[in-house]
């Protein structure tokens, strides 16, 4: 399979409802799912390399699902914007997971996608399917550092206007060259889902996400942003799966600190670094998708 299948689903929201886009990988039948969660202002396609990759290795035993988060790729915006946060996301995956009707359940997270299976798989009493049998956090943890996140805010909302795919390109890779060595045909493969036609007569481009997912994001302050953090130690400490966490050696959002602390508590994670990478990995490197292979396939 070369290219993924669209699909939808219904999920409450205070407005009414609003439709999550999920692209699917593999054998829609099969009973083996792995969920893969983009970033912040990312999109479900960021996981086409190590998707197909997976599915090669599995044959028909997996299904790779990758949702676009609500108010990005695919799917619908909200009418609130102060919906675009952890707990109506969490609430997101549930209607999803209720969908899928998974036997055995995987999930990988990459920095969003990561807090949100935390708080999935932290709380006991989440209606999940199936429990989760294997968590890989790529490069996230509870505490995640306030430079980052004023980093992030700089340049978050702001969704631009392009010419090209390539001027596109450039200017993503702009902020994002932590995410490490890609070749040029790599970053703009990585680039073209992320856009999206403005409409106006000369065609040109722009991000693929609703500016107003900022809002709930800029409100946070160091202080909130400390009571965040108990809460998310709290519900790793309740984690049970079998983790893997994913640290970029030149991540500026996980600290080595908090890494290793994640591996003597709570679920005791599997630490795999990768040098010349902050944050976060992309998983197009073939290292970078045979660890993730070999912890979720076991080969």
């Amino acid at each position: 399979m070369t290219e993924p299948t669209l699909n939808y689903v219904l999920c409450p929201d205070t407005s009414g409802a609003h439709r999550m886009a999920y692209w699917q990988w593999g054998n829609p039948q099969a009973g083996h799912v792995l969920v893969c969660v983009h970033g912040l202002t990312r999109q479900g396609r960021d996981f086409d390399v190590l998707a197909q990759a997976l599915c090669a290795r599995a044959g028909n035993t997996l299904r790779v699902v990758c949702p676009d988060v609500v108010g990005r790729g695919k799917s619908d915006w909200l009418k609130d914007p102060n919906g675009y946060q952890i707990p109506a996301y969490a609430a997101d995956m549930l209607a999803l997971l209720a969908q899928l009707k998974p036997v055995t359940l995987d999930w990988l997270g990459t920095s969003l996608g990561g807090l949100i299976g935390i708080a999935l798989c932290g709380q006991a009493d989440a209606p999940l399917p199936v429990p989760v049998r294997r968590l890989v956090l790529n490069d996230v943890g509870p505490v995640i550092e306030w430079k980052s996140l004023q980093r992030i805010g700089q340049y978050l909302g702001q969704t631009g206007k392009f010419a090209s795919e390539q001027q596109a390109a450039d200017a993503l890779w702009e902020i994002a060259s932590s995410f490490g060595p890609h070749t040029p045909a790599q970053w703009l493969a990585l680039t073209r889902p992320m856009l999206k036609p403005l409409g106006d007569a000369a065609g040109s481009l722009t991000l693929h996400y609703d500016p107003a997912i900022a809002v709930p994001f800029l409100a946070v302050a160091a202080e909130s942003a400390a009571q965040g953090e108990a809460l998310l130690w709290q519900l790793y400490d309740h984690i049970t799966a079998h983790t893997l966490l994913i640290h970029g050696q030149e991540s500026d959002l996980l600290s080595r600190q908090t890494a290793l602390a994640m591996t003597k508590r709570g679920p005791r994670a599997q630490l795999v670094e990768f040098a010349g990478v902050g944050h976060a990995p992309t998983f197009i490197a073939d290292d970078q998708v045979q660890t993730v292979a070999s912890f979720l396939l076991e080969i």
